[in-house]
């Protein structure tokens, strides 16, 4: 039986994600249609929703969270203060707060909510084919019971990673949250540079995209390091050798870093600035982003050590 057998699960803001999740949970028949209520703004947002999935959707977040055993949070992180502030003293205990907006801490989200069974969580854009990787953490309010229900929600997007340390979500959104980011530009690099080469655009297209895939399942597969697997496909004086040779010139290596830490210390301004705007963080952003920083200037410093 599934944790959710018998809970109602309610969806704050109707955007991709959540939608992913509906589909998700349905598909998976973890609940019904019966058990899913949504709100959103839009009049035909609504009827799509609800002509596609068979859900109740209504237009005020407060009937859809009223007596909900879960709560889906995934309004846009500039409207959460407004969201938060319109359910704030009007959840009740035993209700879990699922949050997936990038950058609310769970300081932000109690104080707004005036609640503390609280899940913060970071999934990444493959959720939308249910192939995405969520990170989650947990409150310690949080039940072992709520804690099995948050995980089924999740799951739905893909696979689920539940850490017990908040700083682990903040590092995911940099890594897992960006990483699909990071991925479809190396995508596109390779497409054009294949076109350059002669190619045409839709085989160039073909070429790489079934050339990343399946190097992805390869090393799913056979759980080797990723540097045994280069090497396995590393002649020595080959074409291979040649290329790497070129990408560690250009400090493909030190550069990926940086944009892992340039995404990281974003994650902790956009949560700097929610709880500044709540008068949480006085004191406590400036040593949070002074970490975040200084941890930068060491990676950063250390990948462009000669030698290294």
């Amino acid at each position: 039986m599934s944790p959710l057998s018998n809970r109602t699960v309610a969806t704050i803001g109707s955007g991709v994600m959540a939608e992913s999740i509906i589909a998700g949970l349905l598909r998976g028949k973890l609940v019904g249609p019966g058990q899913i209520v949504g709100s959103e703004p839009r009049p035909e947002r609504r009827e799509e929703l609800t002509s596609q999935y068979g859900v109740r959707m209504v237009a005020s977040n407060l009937e859809a969270a009223a007596g909900a055993d879960v709560i889906l949070l995934s309004v846009k992180p500039q409207t959460l203060t407004k969201v938060g502030h319109e359910l704030g003293g009007h959840l009740k205990p035993n209700q879990l707060v699922v949050s997936i907006i990038a950058g609310a801490t769970c300081r932000v989200l109690t104080s707004l909510l005036d609640h503390r069974e609280v899940v913060r969580s970071m999934p990444n854009t493959p959720a939308q084919i249910g192939r995405g990787i969520t990170v989650w953490y947990a409150t310690p309010e949080v039940t072992e019971e709520q804690c099995a229900q948050a995980r089924v929600l999740l799951q739905a997007l893909g696979t689920d990673l539940q850490v017990e340390d908040e700083k682990f979500v903040e590092m995911a959104t940099a890594v897992s949250g960006t990483g699909p980011a990071y991925v479809f530009l190396v995508m596109e690099a390779l497409i054009d540079a294949a076109v350059h080469l002669g190619f045409p655009r839709h085989v160039a297209h073909d070429l790489v995209i079934e050339t990343l895939e399946g190097s992805t399942a390869f090393a799913k597969a056979t759980a080797q390091h990723p540097a045994v697997l280069r090497n396995m496909v590393t002649s020595p004086g080959g074409t291979s050798a040649a290329a790497i040779h070129e990408l560690e010139s250009g400090r493909l290596r030190t550069v990926l870093s940086e944009a892992v830490w340039a995404s990281y210390r974003r994650t902790i301004e956009l949560g700097s600035e929610l709880e500044q705007g709540l008068g949480l963080n006085e004191g406590v952003s400036d040593a949070t982003n002074g970490r975040a920083a200084s941890g930068a200037r060491s990676k950063t410093s250390t990948a462009r050590r000669p030698g290294h």
